[in-house]
């Protein structure tokens, strides 16, 4: 017997309409437990009319599983059905079930279907958790309902709870660990991510599965929930719902990533709008990590308390730690459930309790329920007392579990209570294309970027770093200073300026003396400084480095201000950081330093003459006759040998001595002191373009110019020194990097022909729905010898080519380059020279034709 004929067009058209009648209603009331209901409730209909039609009903049950069954269907979820069978199926009632599930395909249904009988059912459970946890949620949308309730019946005899309780933590655990990290960071899973749906799905599935309920409103009856957190937990679940619910919408398929190309949409479709602070997609993000950071509390909270049903273990207390506190269980646990409520002080109690016995666990469930509730405890009247505040400066002096102690307070929402600006920032996404943590998550990493200096297991890690915070008075202020120093992100405005009013008022409040307040108040005023000058300027030219050192003041400012910076560098992304951009810091700070020891002035004659001779130094431990260096040095000025290290001044003499006078370019390149790039030197009589042809090379190449000076000799020869990094997806031996680099480059460099710029290529997704304005500015330099050209952009294939073909077009010359990459941002600084800069209408229109080149 085969399938009477169905009329597939008008069930299609019938549930296109029906869904875009229900996606129009959600738009105008954004009710998620509504639209998903109604939802589920017109594929039940649609699919028990075409069981009927097919007239299957007397041969097998049509039953919901999964999300469906839950009655819970997203715009473009799968449907996930079991067609139960009594007995396995005969080659006709195969072949009408094929026909069937063949039709819900035609008719625009996207299901996940099996076909099994009851007792295939019962094995495949008992192997799979996966599939018990599929049959845990079933409704039955057709059939006998007999077959049914046996399945039902024999399910429940064959649960393990112990086993399914164990099996779900595992499972959520491995997919936390599989869903952590940066590109979950910018574009985390709705369904999978920590504090995901998924995460409350686990709580409802292990409840049921030891039946203590199937909701919210039945866990709070039995006590699991307090009234609270059950209000809580539903305000999340709806906000995570509307948020999948409108990216299903968006999307157009099934998509529950947080994906760059939506969240812009996403944030105005949720009714969200753009302000001079914050995108729409900022915010959108904003609502999604509060919400998520919510359910993880609860999670942490509920399962522990389903544990404990489950297990019905009676608490062992092994011993008292103090009046208000013991160990339970190796847990940290409260003598009495109201100790928060009578001595608030023991808020932060807890938390120093918990950093100062590290053999502990964590927080015993009973204790971590009452320290969640015990927060609105925290008030006015709470951070004003002298006993919190003397607390609360405590963790931050104590020798170890700082990090872990400032991680559980954001995770339970008590550093927000208290520090009511730290709350704003929680969940702030940065679409800076840089950093990948939210503002709340990089304050954090980068207080325990410090943590790790000053811990000794870390020392081979970060030995320079290790030395000089040992050496540091007081490291606690470094951590209080890398708590605020981006605590006004978001607000509008220099968020380094706003910060430092917080910092201010929070060191006056808690009885920091003048001296540490200031410290504390300077570095979250100038946390970027130092890393702006080391990427943004010339480090070796003794100038910057007396102005920077003008600015520090003293060698503890200066201590505190590159440990505060490394950390802020290391914090914001893994790939931001490299041994380059440690090198210049390194070498800045060294150079600072020395200033600073000899009272703050810098004589250049005697600078120069040190370089000189640590560079003649450099020569003789490469076996160089005495005296190779001078027909060259005669060739160069005071500029040179400030603005070049002693050991490249000794590599440019090693190597040109023998070429003084060639008509042709030499290239040669070596393996950079930090291992991770290669250093190019040019030397070739010097003519127009050859800056603009050697980046159009490098372009082509895929090299990546980090760092470049240009020089040209008293008898008119280009000296051009270029730092570049190695093609990521090169994975060959650096000798062949450098042979190909010295050839092909030589080559290029001999022809006269238009230069040939490399193609744009594509750039990165974030960079496309998050674009960054381009910025050009041009202005005269400290001592008006040459101009800075400032340029802002999104990074992409060929970018300083561009930059270097329009300049050379207006016959401006580049003196040095500083090429500042952080992810998909390119901030970059030229030292310029030409005549066009000097008339205002040209300088414009210099400015625009950059502008334009910025935007291909």
């Amino acid at each position: 017997m085969t399938l009477p004929a169905i009329e597939t067009h008008h069930w299609r058209q019938s549930l296109a309409a029906k869904r875009q009648q229900l996606a129009e209603r959600y738009r105008q009331e954004r009710n998620p437990q509504a639209y998903l209901e109604s939802h589920s409730q017109a594929v039940d209909e649609a699919l028990q009319a075409l069981w009927r039609e097919a007239r299957l009903e007397s041969d097998a049950c049509l039953i919901a599983v999964g999300g469906y069954g839950r009655g819970q269907l997203f715009p473009h979820s799968d449907i996930d059905l079991l067609i139960l069978l009594s007995a396995p199926p005969t080659p006709a009632q195969a072949e009408n079930i094929g026909q069937f599930v063949s039709l819900l395909w035609d008719i625009g249904l996207e299901i996940g279907h099996s076909v099994r009988t009851v007792d295939e059912c019962l094995s495949e459970a008992a192997a799979d958790i996966t599939v018990e946890t599929n049959l845990l949620e079933q409704r039955l949308l057709a059939g006998p309902e007999g077959i049914w309730l046996r399945l039902q019946r024999q399910l429940e005899a064959q649960r393990d709870p112990l086993a399914f309780f164990e099996g779900k933590t595992l499972e959520q655990q491995q997919r936390h660990t599989r869903h952590f990290g940066v590109s979950n960071n910018l574009e985390p899973n709705l369904k999978e991510s920590p504090g995901g749906l998924r995460d409350l799905h686990t709580i409802l599935w292990i409840s049921k599965a030891i039946a203590l309920g199937n909701d919210w409103d039945a866990l709070a009856g039995r006590g699991i929930l307090t009234l609270a957190e059950a209000r809580l937990i539903k305000h999340s679940e709806r906000q995570l719902q509307k948020l999948r619910i409108n990216l299903h919408l968006l999307a157009r398929r099934r998509e529950d990533r947080l994906i760059f190309d939506l969240q812009q949409q996403l944030g105005l479709s949720c009714g969200l709008s753009d302000t001079p602070a914050k995108r729409a997609s900022e915010q959108a993000m904003q609502l999604y990590f509060r919400a998520a950071k919510t359910v993880n509390q609860l999670n942490g909270i509920l399962l522990p308390n389903l544990r404990g049903r489950i297990y019905s273990q009676a608490p062992r207390v092994t011993r008292n730690i103090n009046e208000h506190f013991n160990v339970i269980n190796g847990m940290l646990g409260v003598r009495q459930p109201d100790v928060f409520v009578k001595h608030p002080e023991a808020i932060f109690e807890a938390f120093l309790t918990l950093q100062r016995h590290p053999e502990l666990s964590g927080f015993a469930p009973r204790m971590l329920r009452a320290l969640w509730h015990a927060r609105s405890q925290i008030n006015e009247r709470f951070r004003k007392d002298p006993r919190n505040q003397a607390l609360f400066l405590q963790m931050f002096r104590e020798p170890a579990g700082l990090t872990r102690c400032l991680r559980r307070m954001n995770l339970y929402g008590v550093l927000g209570k208290y520090l009511p600006n730290f709350a704003r920032i929680i969940g702030q996404m940065q679409h800076d294309l840089f950093h990948v943590y939210t503002v709340d998550e990089h304050i954090l990493m980068v207080v325990r970027n410090l943590r790790r200096f000053a811990i000794s297991a870390f020392n081979h890690e970060y030995p320079f770093m290790s030395r000089l915070i040992a050496d540091f008075e007081r490291p606690e202020l470094l951590y209080l200073a890398g708590l605020f120093h981006d605590i006004a992100k978001g607000r509008g405005g220099d968020h380094s300026q706003l910060g430092m009013a917080d910092a201010e008022a929070f060191c006056q409040q808690h009885g920091l003396d003048a001296e540490d307040t200031a410290l504390i108040v300077w570095l979250v005023r100038h946390h970027l400084t130092m890393s702006s000058v080391a990427q943004k300027e010339d480090i070796y030219d003794p100038e910057t480095v007396q102005r920077f050192a003008e600015l520090v003041e003293t060698p503890r400012r200066l201590a505190a201000l590159y440990l505060l910076t490394v950390a802020d560098i290391r914090g914001t992304s893994p790939k931001v950081w490299n041994a380059w951009k440690a090198k210049l810091l390194e070498d800045l700070y060294h150079a600072t330093l020395r200033v600073l020891s000899r009272g703050g002035e810098i004589d250049i004659a005697s600078e120069m003459e040190a370089r000189q001779n640590l560079a003649r130094a450099q020569l003789r431990l490469h076996a160089m006759p005495e005296g190779v260096e001078k027909a060259l040095w005669a060739q160069l000025d005071t500029v040179y040998f400030l603005r070049h290290e002693a050991r490249e001044i000794a590599w440019h003499a090693r190597i040109l001595n023998r070429f003084l006078h060639t008509a042709e370019p030499i290239v040669r390149a070596r393996l950079s002191d930090d291992h991770e790039g290669i250093q190019v030197l040019i030397y070739t009589p010097d003519k127009p373009e050859l800056f603009a042809r050697a980046c159009c090379f490098f372009g082509r190449t895929h090299y990546s110019i980090a760092d470049a000076k240009v020089y040209t000799t008293r008898h008119g020869y280009a000296l051009d020194t270029f730092h570049v990094f190695v093609p990521e997806h090169h994975d060959g031996d650096y000798r062949d990097m450098i042979n190909f680099i010295e050839f092909e480059l030589a080559a290029s460099l001999r022809q006269d022909g238009p230069l040939q710029l490399p193609s744009s290529g594509r750039i990165s997704r974030h960079l496309k729905h998050f674009p960054i304005a381009p910025q050009v500015l041009i202005r005269p330099d400290d001592k008006d010898n040459y101009y800075v050209l400032s340029i802002v952009a999104g990074d992409q294939p060929g970018l300083l080519a561009r930059i270097a073909k329009t300049l050379s077009d207006y016959q401006v010359s580049v003196q040095s380059a500083k090429i500042m990459t952080l992810g998909s941002r390119a901030e970059d600084s030229f030292l310029i020279s030409g005549q066009a800069l000097k008339d205002d209408k040209s300088a414009l229109a210099l400015e625009a034709a950059l502008l334009t080149a910025l935007r291909v």
